[in-house]
């Protein structure tokens, strides 16, 4: 299972590699062998854990699923040692359209944990083990991103969706990123804010110590595991930028260029390595409190 599929002629690529972007920068800590295979086990363990609860989720109600999904996304970024820090104020309640950057399958969980919503993946997640059936039953809106012809049938589901009052999730740069290098927001998916009348809500996802996270390339599923196992002290900012309300932008483009400027922000600062070895058993949060949605949150692992 590789981490990006091969283009088509319309479909953005990104320069990244798991040689150049993705190794860990010099000084990182990493654990032991025995360490990250412990490691390993855990989160592997919290991802089955998902697997064998999604039936009690299913007939949870839509508050029930939305309470398990984000239990169960913290608890995975919790079981393989990634801390996460949320920043900025927390959007109002009501649907949005969440865009952020993409670096990592680590997102998907991430963004879940905070705002879930409906998730915009790529055909190919529908058939991945374990994970494709989660998303399918998550509520998934998919996406065959080589027919581009398929696009407009996706931006519709997605308006109807937000129409319906969820929330949905999108990466619009089209393929992951370092997190050193950034892609450009696709228009595309903006559409549907604009049909549907509802913000766009930015978010901005940092890793530190850049690297190990990203899943770019060539790479595999298994690889990148492997890597974010290893590494000790990982840490996530998810910011919560401010949102853009409907009508203030003209056409997608537009806004898809408001959402870019304020995702990128300054770049972050050269990174060190972080020595503790204890696990995120909460979220740290500055100037957040969990806001309510009324969205079933999609638990696919997969840049989109």
């Amino acid at each position: 299972m590789t981490g990006t599929a091969a283009p088509g002629p319309w479909l953005p690529t990104a320069p990244c590699t798991p040689e150049d972007c993705a190794a860990p920068p010099s000084g990182t800590g990493t654990r032991p062998p025995l360490g990250a295979a412990l490691r390993l086990a855990t989160g592997t363990g919290a991802v089955l854990a998902g697997v064998l609860l999604a039936p009690l989720a299913a007939a949870a109600g839509r508050r029930g699923r939305r309470a398990l999904t984000r239990l169960w996304c913290r608890a995975v970024l919790s079981a393989y040692g990634v801390r996460v820090r949320v920043t900025g104020a927390p959007p109002p309640p009501g649907p949005a359209l969440v865009v952020a950057n993409h670096v990592s399958w680590l997102d998907v969980p991430l963004v879940a944990a905070v705002l879930p919503g409906r998730m915009g993946a790529k055909q190919e997640v529908r058939h991945w083990p374990l994970l494709g059936p989660l998303a399918a039953r998550g509520g998934t809106l998919f996406l065959d991103r080589e027919r581009l012809r398929a696009l407009p049938g996706f931006v519709r589901a997605a308006a109807a969706a937000l129409d319906a009052g969820s929330r949905v999730v999108v990466f619009p740069e089209g393929s992951t990123w370092c997190g050193r290098a950034q892609g450009r927001f696709r228009p595309a998916a903006f559409q549907a804010a604009l049909d549907a009348a509802v913000p766009v809500q930015p978010v901005r996802i940092t890793y530190r110590p850049l690297g190990p996270a990203a899943f770019v390339g060539d790479d595999t599923l298994a690889a990148s595991l492997r890597r974010i196992a290893a590494t000790r002290g990982l840490t996530v900012e998810l910011r919560l930028l401010p949102p853009v309300p409907p009508g203030r932008r003209p056409d997608r483009r537009a806004l898809a260029r408001a959402a870019e400027d304020a995702v990128r922000g300054p770049r972050p600062p050269a990174q060190t390595a972080v020595a503790s070895d204890s696990p995120n058993h909460s979220f740290s949060s500055v100037h957040h409190r969990d806001s309510a949605s009324p969205a079933a949150a999609s638990s696919a692992s997969t840049r989109s």
